[in-house]
């Protein structure tokens, strides 16, 4: 990830990319020539450096060690997901972003997928105008594609569906779950490489159930959500950048023949249900989602706002997962 970061980066307008660093002095030296910048091998000589922002893409157990010396001094910070490998080192991440005034953005680039941004701007635009917004009741998600044997140092939950959890927890407001259950599998590593979590929120429009599976031993790729909501259904599928809106528009009137020629016994095999309600394709650009992230960390670094993804989303994401790997050792225990 750091090899694409730099790339965009160094094409941003405005943005002078100084350096990258990386232990490996070779392949720093590469990817710098590539980009026209510095190279170096040690975050100190980063820091030394005087960068007024900086992306971490660091396995994350690295995450804390290599953002704490620019955090300390202000300079801002893009955290590749997730924010950290435990919610207490998050939450220290987050607290010393807070103390300095420093930004902190988390690399939750499915919140930047087109399909996703598409469905948040007609949220948006329901709420400016007054219309009935898309509160979720019900949220499915599968997230599974074949073993790469990358991330192998944790489980599929903190690999793969921490993607999952942000955008869920977006949806619903940012709260954490009232409630959480899960199961997990180790197949191929010590840790699951196959999960299900059932996730219960108390949002003010009602309860929500989000149903996340994920999966790393599977032999296609696969990367969907699914929303219902009282009054819509949305499908998104993040790999193919496409989404699909569902409102229900028939009135009440009509709502309620049919009720009643349900109850009635009667057949309404020949009723066109397409009629009831309304399909729209969701708006989709064609934008880089890394690119989109880079440009709104950039101009928080550059007004000092919170930028979309901040510290308290990644804290978020990373305690909910907490929580979710827990149930799953707890559901392995007890099958043992």
């Amino acid at each position: 990830m750091g090899r694409h970061h730099a790339r965009v980066f160094s094409e941003l307008p405005g943005v002078t990319l100084v350096g990258v660093c990386d232990h490996d002095g070779e392949r720093a030296a590469d990817i710098a020539e590539a980009r026209g910048c510095e190279a170096f091998t040690d975050v100190a000589q980063l820091d030394a450096a005087g960068v007024d922002a900086v992306a971490i893409a660091v396995p994350t157990v690295h995450h804390r060690a290599a953002a704490e010396p620019f955090l300390r001094r202000g300079a801002g910070c893009l955290i590749e997901k997730p924010l950290a490998p435990d919610a207490a080192e998050a939450r220290a991440l987050a607290d010393l972003a807070e103390r300095s005034g420093a930004v902190l953005q988390v690399g939750h680039t499915e919140r930047y997928n087109p399909a996703v941004r598409a469905l948040q701007a007609e949220r948006d635009r329901a709420a400016a105008e007054g219309r009935p917004g898309i509160y979720p009741r019900f949220i499915e998600v599968h997230r599974v594609s074949p073993m790469t044997f990358r991330s192998v140092d944790v489980g599929v939950v903190f690999d793969m569906m921490i993607h999952d959890l942000d955008v869920v927890l977006n949806l619903v407001g940012g709260i954490d779950p009232a409630d959480v259950q899960a199961t997990g599998v180790p197949v191929l590593t010590e840790h699951e490489d196959v999960a299900n979590a059932r996730l219960t929120f108390k949002t003010s429009a009602g309860e929500c159930i989000a149903n996340i599976t994920a999966s790393r031993l599977a032999f296609k790729t696969e990367r969907k959500i699914r929303i219902i909501a009282e009054d819509a259904y949305v499908s998104i599928d993040y790999a193919r950048k496409t989404g699909v809106l569902i409102r229900k528009t028939a009135n009440e009137t009509q709502l309620e023949e049919v009720r009643s020629a349900l109850r009635a016994g009667r057949d309404l095999s020949d009723l066109d249900y397409s009629e009831l309600v309304t399909v729209e394709n969701l708006e989709i650009d064609d934008a880089e989602p890394l690119r989109k992230q880079a440009e709104d960390f950039v101009r928080a670094v550059r007004t000092g706002e919170r930028p979309p993804v901040d510290a308290a989303a990644g804290l978020a994401a990373v305690s909910a997962a907490e929580r979710i790997t827990r149930a799953c050792a707890a559901s392995v225990a007890a099958s043992g």
